[in-house]
């Protein structure tokens, strides 16, 4: 567990349709994922967003990993 990665995720009802978001700005975390699958690379990512950070990428990754890890019930 990170707090400082999980501090930059955020919710918010009224923004984003209250999908998880990346401190408070309008970039939602799944957007983030979305391009790193698709290849793109980090340096890229930061560029096409100015207002990111490094770090608020490893949060997304941090975000993902996260909720791939929770247990489900099967039925």
């Amino acid at each position: 567990m990170n707090p400082d990665l999980d501090q930059r995720i955020t919710f918010n009802p009224r923004q984003c349709g209250g999908q998880p978001c990346i401190r408070g700005m309008r970039i939602r975390v799944a957007d983030i994922l979305e391009m790193l699958a698709q290849g793109a690379d980090q340096a890229e990512i930061l560029a096409d967003f100015p207002d990111l950070e490094l770090a608020d990428i490893m949060a997304c990754l941090h975000f993902a990993a996260k909720r791939a890890a929770i247990a489900r019930l099967a039925a």
